[in-house]
């Protein structure tokens, strides 16, 4: 391909975008120049691809020239310049990087976005923080038998984290509820009031992509959406739908069981908040600790376990920390004293506090 077609081809990839939705990526121009697919994008977001030049199916070469070309088309066309951040759709959120040996200044040449000069303060303020955004992130509805890095376990959905997958207990995200894609406004509200959340995805072998089942929100979150949106009748039933299934995966009397124990372990605990611990750690089929040989036998152990876990995310900014990119292990040792602090409590009689 001569230089002159490269040119033409970056230009007309370039308008294109700019018409489109007023500013312009190096990334997008590769990807509608057919020479880095939408597939290989998402996978390099999603963290599955180490360098993003792994994936352009171009000459290093032809790839320099084409990034030359858009820079002057930009600057011919007065475009302003903003440097955006790249982030994995990763619980680490670390720096999605360019080139395999490339540098802050190399790989600076694929973050700039150029800004259509036509757009006022407020709304180059607004497409800024767009594109600086971090992704969202992803948790998948594995096609294969899989297993956990950390307990070997396995379930319904995963969690890529570093080298390999994560069960959702050892991601600290077995708490969220799943809510299916459907209802825009349902989705719309829950994710906006939870203070974590993950996309869930599928791959589907016909289309060759992950494609979006639903998402993951805390529970209180997802009830606080669903009274928004009870004045719709299909919000109603899938309410009425959700309190069914949640209903056939009680044992009642073993979750009393459990409350009453924590009850003993934990006094101060208080009484509804034991229920709540008991009913979500006791969940048939959740795989939570309750469910576990230990806290089926009311073990010590499971007990403090799971009354942990509830303060982790109940009683701390734990949540919020991971949605931050906060690594888990360090995200664990900013809320242990907070932890350390509500079980003390807890620990003593209600007339000692």
């Amino acid at each position: 391909m001569s230089n002159a077609k490269v040119r033409s081809r970056v230009v007309a990839a370039a308008e294109t975008a700019l018409e489109r939705q007023k500013y312009v990526a190096p990334i997008e121009v590769l990807n509608a120049m057919g020479w880095a697919s939408g597939n290989q994008i998402d996978a390099w977001r999603a963290g599955r691809i180490d360098f993003f030049t792994e994936m352009v199916s171009t000459s290093p070469d032809k790839l320099a020239a084409a990034l030359e070309y858009l820079r002057e088309w930009a600057i011919g066309k007065n475009l302003i310049a903003t440097e955006a951040s790249y982030v994995a759709a990763t619980r680490d959120r670390r720096e999605l990087r360019f080139v395999a040996d490339g540098t802050a200044d190399t790989d600076r040449i694929f973050r700039v976005h150029w800004n259509s000069p036509d757009l006022s303060e407020a709304k180059q303020e607004q497409l800024t923080a767009k594109q600086n955004k971090a992704p969202d992130l992803l948790v998948i509805m594995p096609l294969k038998d899989w297993e956990c890095g950390t307990c070997t376990g396995t379930g319904d959905l995963l969690i890529m984290d570093g080298p390999g997958p994560l069960c959702l207990t050892c991601a600290d995200m077995d708490h969220l509820a799943f809510l299916p894609s459907g209802d825009a406004a349902l989705t719309r509200r829950a994710k906006k009031a939870s203070v974590l959340s993950a996309v869930v995805v599928r791959f589907s072998r016909s289309r060759k992509r992950y494609e979006r089942q639903g998402i993951l929100v805390e529970e209180p979150a997802l009830e606080a959406a669903e009274e928004q949106c009870l004045a719709d009748e299909d919000a109603r039933e899938r309410r009425r739908e959700r309190d069914r299934v949640r209903r056939v995966g009680q044992d009642v009397e073993f979750q009393a069981k459990f409350a009453a124990e924590i009850g003993r372990l934990f006094p101060g605990c208080p009484a509804p908040r034991a229920d709540a611990i008991a009913l979500h750690a006791g969940t048939r089929g959740s795989g939570r600790v309750g469910r576990s040989a230990a806290g089926r036998a009311l073990g010590h152990q499971a007990i403090t376990l799971a009354v942990i876990a509830s303060v982790r995310h109940e009683n701390t900014d734990y949540d919020t920390l991971l949605m931050a990119g906060v690594p888990r292990e360090d995200a664990r040792d900013r809320i242990r004293d907070t932890i350390d602090q509500v079980l003390d409590r807890w620990r003593q009689p209600p007339s000692a506090q």
